[in-house]
């Protein structure tokens, strides 16, 4: 007798088909994403041809692509599952990999008093930018955003904290876009303190990776002027964007007691477990840094996670420019513009502080 087909059970048959439903559904969505992404690396890289460095990342072109998108044509329902997809849980493992990059021998090598520096740096230009944001007039959130964007690494730290503190995409594209404004205008002005405030090539080093956003623009501000500026700025740079994880737990840990934003905003639970105070990405960090520390990560696989987590980064970026409308942020461009700049002063002017306060020469 033939053998009988296998059965399949009714539960099976129903999660392959609720499975191909939901990629179904963020297809669409995903793949735009994926073309933003695409465009955004291409002109990067044809930007690091034509100047030798990337002045204006693949980020932020992802969310200025997508925003010139959405301003031109609106993507259909069909779209909005894909987008939301990208702008949240692509992000999530993009900060995760992050980790896996980050390693604390470095960090115990540069010395206490270099540490302390960095780390009070950090604190303190948080604290002074949410009170610049709040007394602008912006919303907690969009000021925690500003903050942490001047005072750690720009746009890959307002990223990282948007979806910790539950800041609205518009917010988030604001910000990214007046600090990518800026963070440019760094790059090019942060020299003439060489002269000015006769500064050593350390020193500046130490100024230029305290201020400066991203490795990379840290790179091009301190290549043109000697070899030790560039070693020392990589070097303190990287230390603080290792702030990041300590700072996104602490916010995870006070976004509960948020007020709530708007009409639709809902009010936090004031008592929530501890999976839900640190959010499992968080702990994907903070895991992958200690297992790269310990050694457990090769060398090897550490450049090809910190690429893949900037690749997932820049089409997350792609999503929440594509759900952007370029009309609210020309309400709120004038004091976003001011809390931003005025966040970046007091950013160089507490590291200026701080150079002189330690004596580092």
């Amino acid at each position: 007798m033939p053998a009988k087909a296998p059965v399949k059970m009714p539960s099976e048959t129903a999660a392959r088909g609720a499975w191909a439903g939901a990629m179904g559904d963020l297809l669409p969505g995903l793949l735009l994403c994926l073309a933003v992404t695409a465009l955004a690396i291409a002109l990067q890289a044809g930007e690091e041809h034509l100047t030798g460095h990337p002045y204006v990342e693949a980020l932020v072109l992802a969310i200025l692509i997508g925003i010139a998108i959405r301003t031109a044509w609106m993507p259909g329902p069909r779209f909005k599952a894909g987008i939301a997809f990208s702008a949240k849980q692509v992000l999530e493992v993009a900060v995760t990999l992050l980790g896996a990059s980050v390693s604390l021998g470095a960090i115990v090598a540069s010395g206490p008093a270099l540490l302390t520096g960095i780390v009070a740096a950090v604190v303190l230009t948080i604290l002074a930018s949410c009170a610049i944001c709040r007394g602008l007039g912006l919303p907690v959130r969009m000021a925690l955003l500003i903050a942490c964007g001047n005072a750690i690494c720009g746009n890959s730290a307002i990223a990282a904290v948007a979806p910790v503190i539950g800041a609205d995409s518009r917010d988030v594209a604001a910000s990214i876009a007046f600090t990518a404004v800026l963070g440019v205008l760094m790059v090019l002005g942060l020299p003439l303190f060489v002269p000015l405030a006769g500064f050593s090539e350390h020193q500046y080093g130490v100024l230029a990776g305290l201020t400066v956003y991203a490795v990379p623009q840290v790179l091009a501000a301190t290549v043109p002027i000697s070899l030790l500026a560039t070693q020392v700025g990589t070097l303190v740079k990287l230390v603080r964007v290792l702030m990041l994880g300590p700072v996104v737990v602490a916010l995870s840990l006070l976004a509960p007691h948020l007020p709530a934003e708007g009409a639709t905003g809902k009010a936090a639970p004031s008592r929530l477990g501890f999976f839900k105070l640190v959010p499992w990405f968080i702990l994907g960090f903070l895991a992958l840094a200690t297992a790269r520390s310990l050694g457990l990560i090769p060398d090897a696989a550490v450049a090809p996670l910190a690429k893949l987590a900037g690749v997932l980064t820049v089409v997350s970026m792609a999503a929440l420019g594509l759900g952007v409308d370029v009309r609210v942020l020309a309400r709120v461009g004038a004091r976003v513009t001011l809390a931003v700049t005025g966040s970046l002063l007091v950013l160089l002017a507490i590291s200026v502080l701080l150079i002189r306060g330690l004596g580092l020469s």
